[in-house]
C-alpha cells in the first residue's frame, strides 16, 4: 500500500510539473530575471546583414508561387536577401514554378534541383556549401511568413552569444473549428509563451522548422536518419555555447491539418523523433556544463517524450487501486475527476470531425492524443520503421494547382 501511495503521488507531480508547474515555475524565474536585470534591446533599424532565405518545396506546386510572392513582401534590403530554392525529388511542376516566376531584376535567387528524394536533411546539406551569407533562415514552402520577419530575427545576432533563432509557428483558427484545428491553434498558444519565457530566462528549446535560423558558420550536418533535423541541428549548437532566441514577431502562419488522423500522422513522427533526440543528445543532460539550459531542456522537451506519458498510465491505475483499497476522499475524488476528463476526451474522439464554438471541449482529446502519438512513436523508433522522407501532413487549407 505504502509503495502505491508513493507511486501515485510520484507520477502526480510528474504530470502536474510537466503541463502546468514548469510553466509557472519558468514564468516567476522570468518575473524576478527581469526586476534584477534589464533587457538588452538591440537595433532593428540599421542592423542589416546579408541573409539567405532557403524554402525546402517537396511537390508544392499549389503554393510555391504564392511563397515567392511572400517573400518578395519582406521589409528588408532586396539586395541583402538570397531566396534559395531546394526542391529535391519533387516531380510535380514545382521547380518549373519557380524557374518561370517573373522575379524582379534586384532580386537574387537560385533553384537547386535533383531528381532523386532523399529527404529534407540530405537536401539542406547538399545546398549550405552554396551559402555564403553570415545568417541562413529555414521556411517550409506552405507557410506565409510576416513582413517584417527577417528584420526581427536577425537583431538578434547583435548578441555574439546567440546562434540560432525561432521564429514562431501559428495556426489559423476560425470561429468554428473541428478537433484538431482547435487542439492544434490551442496548443501551439501554450507552446509559444513557454517559448518565449524559456528565451527571455536563457535560451529556447529548440526551433519549429516552420521558421528558423542558424549562423551559417555554425551549421553542422546531422545524421541522416535524424527525424526532427530542426530540433536537432538548433541544439548541437547549443552543444558549442551558443543560445537558441525566440522571436515572436517572426512567425510563420499555417493551417491545420486537415484531419485528426492527419495531425495524429505528424505528433506520432515527431514524437519518434523527440525520443530518438533524447538519446542522440544525450550531453546536454549534463547540468554542470549547461547548467540552466539543461533544466530546460528537460523540463519542457524531455520529460514530454519519455516519462511523463508512461506516469499518467501509471497515475491512472494507481488512483484505481487506492481508491478501491483506502477510505481516502481524496482518492476517490481525484479518480472521478480522472474519469470525467478522459470521458471528454473520449467525447472528443466523438465528434472530432464536427465544427464548434466551443473549442474547449477538444483540449481533453488533444492531450491524450498528444500522448498516444508518444507510445505510438515510441515503437517506431525502437522497431527503426520511421522514414526519414517525410510524409506530409494535409491540411485544412491543402491547394490543389490548376
Amino acid at each position: 500500500m505504502v509503495t502505491c501511495i508513493i507511486v501515485f503521488w510520484v507520477c502526480f507531480f510528474l504530470v502536474f510539473y510537466t503541463y502546468i508547474g514548469y510553466g509557472i515555475i519558468l514564468g516567476i524565474l522570468v518575473k524576478l530575471k527581469k526586476l534584477f536585470q534589464s533587457s538588452s534591446k538591440f537595433d532593428k533599424k540599421d542592423f542589416l546583414p546579408e541573409v539567405t532565405f532557403v524554402v525546402a518545396a517537396y511537390n508544392e506546386e499549389g503554393w510555391i508561387e504564392d511563397k515567392i510572392a511572400n517573400g518578395l513582401e519582406f521589409d528588408y534590403p532586396k539586395d541583402k536577401i538570397h531566396f534559395l530554392f531546394v526542391t529535391d525529388g519533387s516531380n510535380d511542376s514545382t521547380p518549373q514554378r519557380i524557374e518561370k516566376y517573373n522575379f524582379p531584376n534586384n532580386v537574387q535567387w537560385s533553384l537547386h534541383h535533383r531528381p532523386e528524394r532523399r529527404g529534407k536533411i540530405a537536401a539542406v546539406e547538399r545546398i549550405m556549401p552554396f551559402i555564403k551569407t553570415p545568417i541562413t533562415i529555414f521556411t517550409d514552402a506552405n507557410t506565409m511568413v510576416n513582413p517584417q520577419a527577417i528584420r526581427n530575427i536577425v537583431s538578434h545576432y547583435q548578441d555574439p552569444k546567440v546562434g540560432a533563432v525561432a521564429g514562431e509557428k501559428r495556426i489559423t483558427m476560425s470561429e468554428k473549428d473541428a478537433a484538431n484545428s482547435a487542439g492544434e491553434g490551442m496548443y501551439w498558444k501554450y507552446e509559444s509563451l513557454l517559448k518565449k519565457w524559456d528565451s527571455e530566462l536563457y535560451s529556447a528549446a529548440g526551433a519549429a522548422g516552420e521558421l528558423f535560423s542558424i549562423r551559417t558558420d555554425l551549421y553542422e550536418p546531422v545524421l541522416h536518419d535524424t527525424l526532427i533535423e530542426d530540433f536537432v541541428m538548433t541544439h548541437q549548437i547549443v552543444m558549442r555555447g551558443y543560445t537558441i532566441k525566440y522571436e515572436p514577431q517572426a512567425y510563420a502562419v499555417e493551417s491545420a491539418s486537415a484531419s485528426v488522423e492527419e495531425e495524429l500522422k505528424r505528433k506520432v513522427r515527431i514524437s519518434a523523433g523527440g525520443i530518438q533526440a533524447s538519446v542522440r543528445l544525450y550531453p546536454l543532460y549534463n547540468f554542470f556544463k549547461y547548467g540552466i539550459f539543461t533544466f530546460q531542456f528537460v523540463s519542457h522537451r524531455i520529460l514530454r517524450w519519455t516519462l511523463t506519458p508512461i506516469a499518467l498510465l501509471v497515475l491512472f491505475l494507481a488512483n484505481i487501486y487506492l481508491s478501491i483499497n483506502t477510505n481516502h476522499w481524496f482518492y476517490d475524488f481525484f479518480l472521478m475527476g480522472q474519469v470525467a476528463f478522459y470521458l471528454l476526451a473520449f467525447f472528443g474522439y466523438l465528434v472530432r470531425n464536427r465544427e464548434t464554438k466551443i473549442k474547449i471541449l477538444f483540449i481533453p482529446y488533444y492531450f491524450c492524443m498528444m500522448n498516444y502519438s508518444v507510445y505510438k512513436g515510441f515503437f517506431r523508433y525502437i522497431r527503426g520503421n520511421q522514414s526519414v522522407v517525410w510524409e506530409k501532413a494535409k491540411r485544412a487549407d491543402e491547394k490543389v494547382s490548376a
